[in-house]
């Protein structure tokens, strides 16, 4: 293990997700990887992309139809950060996987996941009470929007209003992303963290991009090679 590894020993880490967000998924499976070579704490908190899309102008007809859609995992996912955090690593896990691996996302329907939460939610052995809070109003009682509005507003907070999902947390320090296309896996995983680490920890460093020529896909990083 590499010197910059020996940093990112029992460090906490915090990601903000998004169910249906096929970009946090595949930072979430690389987290998955470097819990297995890193001493690491996960937290997986929720926040959500019909949140930060709610009011805003300008966006497409099918896009929009989408951010509805994604209401109702989101909202379960707060459900069970308030009232079960231990499920919620199993809930995204289990539902992810649906969604992303098994061909179930980009739905546009309000109702579109409704039997993959209440399958997930038998699954992780979770009370299927909580898939009613997918289509509760704001103002229902049992509503978790604002649950979900505060995780997602403490997301944002940590990084600014100009991003999107996934938001990373480690220690300290906060930002939107890695937006990885492929799951990195073994030691690759944890170099990658330790990169993030470094470039997180210094207080002058904001952006490091370039142009994206390829859509996350829920493979190893392996498999294109």
């Amino acid at each position: 293990m590499s010197t910059v590894g020996d940093m990112s020993q029992n460090q906490n880490v915090t990601m903000y997700f998004d169910v249906t967000c096929p970009f946090a998924w595949v930072t979430s499976r690389w987290l998955k990887e470097v819990e297995k070579v890193r001493e690491v704490k996960i937290e997986w908190a929720p926040m959500s992309l019909f949140v930060l899309n709610d009011g805003r102008e300008g966006l497409e007809e099918d896009y929009q139809r989408m951010m509805i859609a994604a209401r109702g995992p989101a909202l379960v996912a707060a459900g069970l950060f308030t009232e079960s955090p231990e499920l919620v690593d199993s809930y995204y896990t289990v539902l992810g996987t649906k969604i992303h691996n098994e061909g179930y996302g980009h739905r546009q329907e309000a109702d579109a996941y409704d039997q993959l939460i209440k399958d997930t939610l038998q699954e992780i052995g979770a009370d299927p009470a909580f898939f009613e809070a997918a289509h509760k109003e704001d103002d229902e009682q049992g509503s978790y929007m604002s649950q979900l509005k505060s995780s997602h507003e403490k997301a944002i907070s940590l990084v600014g209003d100009d991003v999107g999902t996934p938001v990373v947390q480690i220690g300290d320090n906060a930002f939107f992303g890695p937006v990885l296309t492929r799951i990195p896996e073994g030691e690759k995983a944890g170099e990658l963290f330790d990169a993030a680490i470094t470039l997180g920890s210094f207080p002058h460093f904001f952006e490091l991009k370039r142009s994206r020529n390829e859509s996350p896909k829920a493979e190893p990083a392996s498999a294109t090679r």
